[in-house]
């Protein structure tokens, strides 16, 4: 995700600060060796171990999916880093670095629908089934995708190869004018932080509020799973966003040592938050074996996917809709066993009236 300007006799690169790419290589070697396997986990205990499937736990799949491609890509980044070269050639730049940014936005877009969705589950329940049928959560889905596929095109049109020396070539975005940074990097900014959290924090704001209120606290555990993977998603990306601003300030500010002070802060810092960016999409099966941790010894290795069904809010308001009509049914017996009482008074007082006899 490193970045460029293309500008003439430029010789500095992203690569080209030692301490950067030593930290960035080490980051991404951790998070491969970590992350493939853990998100190839949550999609087996959720296919093949899981007995009920909800809303939550297609959503969380889907977003292991998106966390194992992007785990899966991490050995050419790093191959990279080491290196200091791009030696794949200019196809496999813009494709490595097109299907990163897909599975960015996949992801923080994913968790975004997972809070729309507890925030209708929890606050509004009686219309939880106008969103959980099959046909309509797939529906969702297949334009999330599409929506991201979309979006993140500007990496496929800017990306780009650039032999900077005879002995390297750098993978880089290349912007022929400033407001070219400003357009990629703001679009980056709005659509995968500042939207999808705003969404999300005024959803758990709402989503709070309404548990302080409730009888059903066993919604609180779900919550705080979900909870706990957006802040995680926040602290790893939050630094990746911030040097995008800085970027983007570098490229509207006017030439002097302000501008030149700017870049070196984006340079030198480009590879190392890019790769502790990375480790969002490694971090949430860690969090789901402490939020499972309860069922390891009863399940085994199914631990995750009882996790998962308990997490679902599809039993939670079931449960709910169960209880409001206990009570209504409850209500029904004590009207009916009034009545009854009331019958045998009647009885006894028609019994004892006497009839009226004809004047003959």
């Amino acid at each position: 995700m490193a970045t460029r300007n293309a500008t003439i006799g430029d010789p500095d690169t992203v690569v080209d600060n030692k301490a950067g790419t030593t930290i960035g290589a080490l980051i991404l070697t951790l998070v491969f060796l970590l992350g493939c396997p853990g998100n190839l986990f949550v999609i087996w205990s959720i296919l093949v171990r899981a007995r009920k499937r909800s809303v939550t736990t297609l959503l969380i799949v889907n977003l292991a999916c998106a966390d194992g491609s992007l785990m899966a890509l991490t050995p050419f980044f790093v191959a990279y880093l080491i290196m200091k070269t791009w030696t794949l050639g200019k196809a496999m730049c813009k494709i490595l670095f097109y299907l990163c940014l897909v599975n960015m936005y996949a992801s923080i877009h994913l968790i975004m629908l997972m809070s729309l969705y507890r925030l209708v589950a929890v606050v509004w329940p009686q219309r939880i089934n106008l969103i959980t049928r099959p046909r309509t959560v797939r529906w969702l889905l297949v334009m999330l995708w599409l929506a991201v596929i979309a979006a993140s095109v500007p990496a496929l049109v800017f990306r780009s190869t650039d032999p900077s020396s005879p002995n390297a070539t750098v993978c880089e975005s290349f912007h022929d004018k400033n407001e070219h940074v400003v357009l990629q990097y703001t679009f980056e900014l709005v659509l995968g932080f500042l939207i999808p959290y705003t969404v999300i924090i005024v959803s758990y704001i709402c989503i709070l509020r309404r548990i302080r209120r409730t009888k059903f606290r066993r919604r609180i555990r779900s919550e705080k799973l979900i909870l706990a993977i957006v802040l995680t998603f926040c602290l790893f990306w939050l630094p990746y966003h911030v040097i995008n601003i800085v970027q983007v300030s570098w490229a509207l500010c006017p030439e002097g040592p302000v501008r030149d002070k700017l870049e070196k802060i984006w340079r030198n810092s480009r590879a190392v938050t890019s790769s502790i960016a990375f480790i969002s999409s490694c971090v949430n099966p860690v969090l789901y074996s402490f939020a499972g941790k309860n069922y390891i010894r009863k399940e085994g290795c199914g631990f995750m996917a009882r996790l998962f069904e308990g997490t679902g809010s599809d039993s939670t308001t079931r449960k709910s809709r169960q209880n409001s009509q206990n009570s209504r049914d409850k209500d029904k017996e004590v009207e009916s066993i009034m009545l009854k009482d009331k019958e045998p008074s009647v009885t006894n007082s028609n019994s004892n009236s006497k009839p009226v006899k004809n004047g003959k």
